[in-house]
């Protein structure tokens, strides 16, 4: 008990880091209604700028207070950049755009900590007491204890101030019903503002006072906000008194499970204590959280009403499909080594967009889950392969099935919930599945493990096989002819699904629940057939995967990467085939990030710089995408045409000439676009 309650104080310092966050994102939607996950890279932020300015990374070298005063400036004109660059421009999109806004927040702030700092993780100095103190004959640090009641003490003013002050009043008539706080004379963007750099400012003092505790770290700190969420998520977005003592005893839980893990009686992993507990803790306590509290989050009184990204019917398939596979199939000969194994590696990106496709662009839910699934087939694929000695292509379909039983159960599981509060949960299990079954090595394991090239009849398809294009090098065109086919019957069918009964009840059900149940659509039932073919797709990427590379690792498959690739599904554009061509294009290692390597030498972390900021560019300015754009525009120009063509509409005529009618397009249809 001693021990037990030991590593329970010592996780305090690590549940203040959680309750500050939590704080954050509360006090954020309550006042702008966005569910922000870049509230953990502001305490990194200001963690790092503390660091630097302490240890005279920048030349010089500051006392504490002035150290600390920069990193809340830090912290604030982050804050600042937030709310006026991003935040303000989208207060009308949908809850959807705006997470996925705040993902391009994180993504340009890791990129940005990388590129100044560089990747090696910093220990800060500490600004809290170093002495200990006994309790019950255990002694403890007591900046546990500081750390602890400081965010108790910031819960109970935050608390006193939105209850008893006008700025708290102004606050919660923002947010149940904006229109009449613009009568009585409130500024709605004035009150985002200050509820975000109040955000900014807890988590940037929590991030500067428990570094020295956590370590200051471009990967860990960011992340800290999926525990954080759990415990906004026990407080339904708004208590938070709630959100702070829920956030301190997950810290608390999670000492406590790394305690027990190191006990000899605790399952092991090659020697080693299980991986990712702490991760699985917080997945479960998310599930406990959306029955206890419910599945949707407080409803706010917009001022407009939100729209997601439009859905166009596809108008040819078969015709663009055979000249983009006709290109694609002559540059995977003629290129050289490796732009082939980057028009690979890009074409394989393209699948997994498309899941994004099919659950996000036509359901509308944001599953965080997808790259886990392709992690999952591709490990499964090793262990039939290797393991069973089953050939391809039974091996390939084996993995893809089991990794689409896992999708559909996630589904089944997570009917209850839907869109922002469905990326929460989906986030955390991504997480868990990284360090719980990924990293374990007798599924998995950061050295990865290997996967045969597949045969087929005798014939190798692999990107080792004998035909080696014009250049003679590897990898052969013969397994990007593999990736091709499968991509573009994957890109053909999401395509067609857009025009089938099924398609069709995915938009109402995107569009409203409640009118698509009330019309008869069966919405559990869509929403499950959605999860199955997402995750089929998504697992067919993953054995896609293992046999480009021959290997299978953890690495790849981080919730990180999870999060950048649905950053690069938005800048595609996320509810078309054509936006998951361009998001392939864009993705780590494929064409476009290549090119830019070998001729500019702009590198990975510029890579991710450039796509956080891209993201948030075309949330602003162009929320369809860059495929919604160019259709948009094939659509006006085709319009103008005809409108030429035939001169101006009599009465009589106005119906059979409507653009609508020209293009083969019902007007049910064209209300279908954009629901």
């Amino acid at each position: 008990m001693e021990q037990i309650l030991l590593f329970a104080v010592l996780g305090l310092g690590q549940g203040a880091l959680i309750a500050g966050i939590a704080l954050g994102v509360v006090v954020t939607y309550r006042g702008s209604g966005i569910i922000n996950l870049s509230t953990g890279a502001v305490a990194m932020a200001s963690a790092y700028a503390f660091w630097a300015l302490t240890t005279g990374f920048f030349g010089f070298t500051l006392p504490v207070g002035p150290a600390l005063a920069g990193a809340l400036a830090v912290a604030l004109a982050v804050g600042v950049l937030t709310e006026m660059a991003v935040f303000k421009p989208l207060r009308t999109v949908s809850p959807l755009a705006k997470l996925a806004a705040s993902l391009g927040i994180l993504l340009t702030l890791q990129a940005t900590v990388l590129l100044v700092f560089g990747v090696q993780p910093q220990q800060a100095p500490s600004i809290l007491p170093a002495d200990t103190v006994t309790i019950l004959g255990v002694t403890t640090p007591s900046d546990r204890f500081v750390l602890a009641g400081l965010v108790v003490v910031i819960a109970l003013v935050l608390g006193a101030l939105y209850r008893w002050s006008r700025f708290g009043l102004a606050t919660r008539a923002a947010s149940e019903n904006e229109q009449a706080a613009l009568l009585a004379g409130l500024s709605p963007n004035s009150v985002s503002l200050a509820n975000t750099l109040l955000a900014a400012l807890v988590a940037g003092l929590l991030g500067v006072l428990a570094a020295p505790i956590v370590q200051v770290d471009s990967m860990t700190l960011p992340l800290q906000v999926v525990p954080a969420l759990a415990a906004a998520l026990f407080a339904g977005f708004t208590s938070l008194w709630i959100a702070c003592t829920t956030g301190i005893l997950i810290g608390v839980l999670q000492s406590i499970v790394y305690y027990l893990s190191t006990q000899s009686w605790f399952p092991t992993d090659n020697g080693n204590a299980m991986p990712g507990l702490q991760q699985l803790l917080v997945f479960a306590l998310m599930v406990v959280a959306l029955y206890v509290r419910g599945a949707g989050l407080p409803r706010r009184g917009e001022l407009v009403e939100k729209r997601l990204p439009a859905v166009p019917l596809p108008e040819r398939l078969l015709r663009p499909a055979l000249m983009a596979a006709a290109v694609a199939a002559a540059a995977l000969i003629v290129l050289p080594f490796d732009f082939r194994q980057a028009l690979t590696n890009s074409m394989i990106g393209m699948v997994i967009v498309l899941s994004y496709v099919v659950i996000t662009g036509y359901v509308g839910q944001i599953s965080v889950m997808q790259l886990a699934l392709s992690g999952t087939a591709g490990f499964v694929l090793s262990h039939v392969s290797v393991g069973l000695g089953i050939p391809f292509p039974f091996s390939a379909l084996g993995a893809m099935v089991l990794a689409t039983l896992l999708g559909v159960a996630a589904g089944v599981s997570a009917l209850r919930v839907r869109g922002v509060s469905l990326a929460v949960v989906t986030l955390a299990a991504a997480l868990a599945m990284e360090q719980a079954l990924f990293n374990n090595t007798s599924f998995g394991g950061t050295a990865g493990v290997s996967v045969p090239p597949p045969r087929l009849f005798g014939n190798d398809l692999g990107p080792k096989a004998d035909f080696r294009g014009l250049d003679g090098n590897e990898p052969s065109p013969m397994f990007g002819f593999l990736v091709l086919a499968v991509t573009v019957a994957l890109g053909l069918y999401v395509a067609h699904l857009r025009r089938t009964g099924l398609g069709r009840r995915m938009l109402a059900v995107r569009s409203n629940e409640r009118a698509a149940a009330a019309a008869g659509v069966d919405v559990r039932a869509v929403k499950i057939a959605a999860f199955a073919i997402s995750s089929f797709i998504a697992s067919a990427a993953g054995t896609l995967y293992g046999y480009n590379f021959g290997s299978v690792s953890a690495a790849r498959f981080t919730a990180l990467a999870a999060l950048g690739l649905i950053g690069f599904a938005y800048i595609g554009g996320i509810t078309m085939v054509s936006g998951a061509v361009i998001a392939g294009l864009m993705s780590t290692e494929a064409l476009l990030p290549h090119a830019l390597d070998k001729w500019f030498g702009i590198k990975g972390t510029w890579a991710l710089l450039f796509g956080g900021v891209s993201l948030i560019v075309t949330l602003i300015a162009n929320p369809d995408g860059i495929a919604g754009a160019a259709h948009r525009r094939r659509t006006a120009k085709r319009a103008e045409r005809a409108a030429a063509a035939t001169g101006p509409p009599t009465d009589s005529a106005s119906a059979v000439g409507s653009p609508e009618i020209r293009l083969g397009r019902t007007a049910a249809d064209a209300k279908e676009v954009a629901p």
